[in-house]
């Protein structure tokens, strides 16, 4: 055992004394500096030593560098050891598809608007009484305050509110539908001064299986909702009701449910390519089958509806009659499927062009057919074997437009050119 004179003791004593009290200086200088050295904000925690049932434990924090939201680690599972500051996570650590996808929503989602509709019903004493109606989705295509949507959105609504993404509500005026299309426009009044977010149009003409798409709807009431997906198919013919076909639908696997109706569908350039119109479901959910309305449709007939309040197009001033197996059979006619020409309208386009009407009257229930007219079987190469199909391509036109027609006369096939008429003013007589 080694012994220490008593010089020695004080000498030491004095020695310990001054080394804790440079360190009690010192060791709080250096924590200040850590945080200014780290670049960002860090909080000091005191954490008691973790048991084996400890998990996870997440707090929300936004990094103020980039607006993004993550999670904030305090414990570890069995760790033991105690952890301070925030996990953050900088825009250099997104993928460049994680980056398309933020700038894409922060940009154009205040763009989208969720419509809500107010339809009438009648009590048990026929008194009108006002009901929630349908909801969906729609894409402020104008400053001026006009909305695209789907006309089924909208149908047979009494009253029609514009839900924009601050929360504020105003009540909307429908200018015209295309039912056609399933395309709607809705105009409301923003407040003076309020300059509204607009989603531009794109240019569906040259889009590609597999091209990155996405949606921003409402669905299941859910405001302003993202989905990601791809152009799973193109050019498909959709029947949106028993007149009606809409060709050249844009197919997708983006999710799609009930209230993303009339919302944008769009590319990775922010731009509209199409209108999310329906989905093919046997549960009612997405499976990843959802079809757009074209957006080079839409640009086509918005104006129209804007300036005339509907979509001016082109008929052929006849009366046409689908073919069906009992008419072919008894009129003996050489081809199964096609528009028969009844009649035409006298001194009409349709006469002047040289198409033939009927003669010979039948009775078909309640309708009076003429046989012995021509059957159109094309209009500018588009088979017109139903009533459809010949909507469908009469749809592009407008009246004054000349059209070719593949006609059979009697056994001969031929082909002549009809300047259309007025489609309403036609139908309408």
């Amino acid at each position: 055992m080694k012994l220490y004179s008593r010089g020695q003791v004080i000498l030491f004593s004095i020695l310990g004394g001054a080394l804790t009290a440079l360190m009690v200086m010192i060791v709080p200088k250096v924590m200040n500096v850590l945080p200014e050295m780290s670049g960002s904000t860090v909080r000091q925690e005191t954490v008691s030593e973790p048991q084996s049932d400890q998990s996870i434990d997440f707090e929300t924090v936004i990094d103020g560098s980039f607006g993004i939201e993550t999670p904030e680690l305090s414990h570890l599972h069995g760790g033991g050891v105690p952890l301070t500051g925030h996990i953050v996570q900088s825009a250099a650590q997104f993928t460049d598809g994680e980056r398309e996808n933020i700038t894409i929503y922060e940009r154009l989602n205040a763009a989208v608007v969720n419509i809500t509709t107010e339809t009438m019903a009648f009590n048990w004493f026929l008194e009108p009484v006002p009901q929630e109606g349908s909801s969906g989705s729609g894409s402020i295509i104008d400053s001026r305050g006009y909305v695209l949507t789907n006309n089924h959105v909208i149908r047979n609504a009494h009253k029609v509110f514009i839900n924009l993404a601050d929360g504020s509500q105003f009540e909307g005026t429908v200018i015209g539908t295309d039912p056609e299309n399933d395309l709607a426009v809705v105009k409301f009044d923003p407040p003076r001064g309020v300059e509204l977010r607009v989603i531009p149009y794109g240019d569906s003409s040259d889009l590609r299986v597999g091209q990155k798409v996405l949606a921003i709807g409402n669905p299941f009431a859910l405001e302003r909702t993202l989905t990601v997906g791809i152009v799973s198919g193109l050019g498909r013919p959709i029947q949106i009701s028993r007149q009606h076909i809409v060709r050249d639908m844009i197919q997708t696997d983006a999710s799609i449910n009930p209230g993303n109706s009339g919302g944008p569908l769009l590319d990775t350039q922010g731009q509209m390519i199409g209108i999310n119109t329906m989905i093919y479901s046997t549960s009612g959910g997405s499976v990843g089958v959802g079809f757009a309305v074209p957006v080079n449709t839409a640009k086509r007939v918005v104006n129209e509806i804007i300036q005339y309040g509907r979509v001016r197009r082109g008929w052929i001033d006849a009366s046409l009659v689908q073919l069906f197996p009992n008419l072919v059979r008894y009129a003996n006619l050489p081809v199964n499927a096609g528009m028969l020409v009844s009649r035409t309208q006298r001194g009409g386009l349709a006469e002047r062009a040289g198409l033939r009407q009927g003669s010979e009257p039948v009775q078909s229930g309640r309708s009076t057919i003429y046989l012995g007219g021509d059957i159109i079987t094309a209009i500018d190469g588009v088979r017109t074997n139903t009533l459809s199909d010949l909507y469908s391509a009469l749809e592009n036109s407008k009246p004054g437009d000349r059209v070719r027609l593949e006609i059979i006369r009697g056994e001969t096939p031929m082909t002549i050119e009809v300047t259309l008429a007025n489609r309403d003013e036609v139908l309408n007589r």
